[in-house]
């Protein structure tokens, strides 16, 4: 599939086309989480840099004809939370940083797009790359104050009338009153749980209701999120096989429902910009893949689809170019692995050579992993400071750094830096910042997402698209 910049006038043949379509029966809402407008254009940078080339290669997404720019505060806070940035794209109401599905009383419930999509006769899934309780997935069934009562959302997810989730796991399963878990009171209310697509392909025909998550084994290791997709093995479960597993599951229910609404959730956007990682650019090229599935079924149903992608918030203050007027975002392509498991794979390294653990094995890594003194020409004082890094950990004196979702050694941490550095790419933070954060739609009612817009319009305007009533 081809996605070719668009002229003046295929824009103008597209939104006169989509002014001409009627009420969007299939609804697709594409969440990038922590995907400022830097971080959509980072990644088709890379993808023209790797061609050899400076400028852009397109993705699907941000070929989509219409295009907007959001503000993202929260009703308390000049940078909002993943909580309170969830609600406003949710139900369109401000909330207070940590709230979920209630004003910033943390008290007064709302309604989301979910339930006006339910109310309008639609079969509803909710999805994403991390838990299913987590912050963005839970703004669309949940009320509760405290973005952290995990079991209490996850309990009404399991009341929800909804029709498809999908996600890594639940976070926090297990009754505290030692009554059934989660996944019995979910299988009490008619869900059926899948582990993993296949699974998923074998138990779907027979279900009214569905839960899709990865594998128990899966689980034991992080039940917060599917993995990276740098860190992916081949059994892994991916947002594209949820988005496609959920989207067959949806249209499998035409016969009891008038159309369908999606939210599908491009999680760890957010969390490699928490840790300033640049494998950020994966993980949205990774999004970009699962509205390629959205796409297809829009070509399949052009009159009747709506497809929007937006954020939460942007994370990190990513800058682009740093110093030299110069980017060289090649240089992420030759990261084999996160920064995060960097740390995992060194440590499992000294344990395998022992007291032969050295310098020279390290670097041999390094150069295989992210292709430093190879195809990343190196400093020499980046050099030094990798080794010194190195030094200071083997006589235990290496200082860890710790961002929101994870902690890293010494020398994962300047093997991050200096990553930057040679990319000149710049990072603000590892928190959140308020940068405008884009919206890009195609289809009945795309022509409603244009120029300067609050995050609150965007649920709204969907609504209006679908002829779904705003409760």
């Amino acid at each position: 599939m081809k996605y070719r910049f668009m002229t003046l006038l295929s824009l103008f043949v597209l939104a006169m086309a989509a002014m001409a379509q009627g009420k969007a029966k299939y609804v697709f809402y594409f969440i990038g989480d922590g995907m400022g407008v830097n971080q959509v254009n980072a990644t088709e940078t890379y993808l023209g840099a790797l061609e050899g080339r400076i400028g852009i290669k397109e993705m699907c997404f941000p070929s989509f004809p219409f295009v907007a720019l959001a503000n993202t505060q929260s009703a308390t806070n000049g940078v909002t939370d993943s909580a309170a940035g969830g609600t406003a794209l949710a139900t369109g109401h401000k909330t207070k940083n940590g709230a979920l599905g209630v004003l910033k009383d943390q008290t007064t419930a709302v309604t989301s797009l979910a339930d006006w999509a339910r109310e309008g006769g639609a079969a509803v899934g909710i999805t994403t790359s991390v838990s299913i309780d987590h912050a963005t997935p839970s703004s669309f069934y949940a009320h509760v104050g405290n973005r952290g009562e995990s079991y209490k959302i996850g309990q009404q997810l399991v009341n929800s009338g909804n029709d498809f989730y999908g996600a890594s796991d639940f976070v926090k399963p297990n009754n505290p009153d030692g009554g059934p878990d989660l996944y019995k009171q979910a299988e009490e209310k008619g869900f059926t749980i899948a582990r993993g697509y296949k699974d998923y392909q074998k138990k779907a025909k027979k279900a009214d209701r569905m839960i899709l998550f990865q594998s128990e084994e899966a689980s034991k290791k992080d039940r917060g999120s599917i993995p990276y997709a740098l860190d992916r093995s081949k059994n892994d479960l991916t947002l594209t096989d949820i988005t496609r597993a959920a989207v067959n599951f949806l249209t499998k229910k035409q016969g009891q429902k008038d159309g369908f609404f999606l939210m599908v959730e491009g999680g760890k956007i957010d969390w490699a910009c928490h840790a300033n990682d640049l494998c950020f650019i994966p993980e949205v090229l990774d999004l970009d893949n699962a509205v390629k599935v959205a796409y297809e079924f829009y070509q399949q149903h052009p009159d009747e689809t709506l497809i929007v992608v937006t954020a939460d918030h942007e994370t990190g203050g990513l800058t682009l170019g740093r110093g030299p007027y110069e980017l060289h975002l090649e240089v992420v392509g030759n990261q084999r692995m996160t920064i995060g498991k960097l740390g995992e794979e060194l440590h499992k390294l000294h344990e395998k050579h022992g007291d032969k653990y050295n310098w020279d094995i390290v670097k041999a890594f390094l150069t295989e992993n992210f292709g430093f003194w190879g195809a990343v020409k190196l400093k020499d004082d980046q050099t030094k400071r990798l080794e010194k890094a190195f030094e200071n950990i083997m006589a235990g004196k290496g200082q860890d750094s710790k961002s929101l979702y994870q902690k890293d050694d010494e020398l994962a941490t300047t093997v991050r830096k200096i990553q930057a550095e040679c990319a000149m790419a710049g990072w603000q933070s590892g928190g959140h910042s308020n940068g405008y954060v884009p919206c890009f739609a195609i289809g009945a009612g795309a022509e409603n997402f244009t120029g300067r817009i609050d995050n609150t319009e965007i649920p709204k305007r969907i609504a209006k698209a679908a002829g779904w009533q705003i409760k």
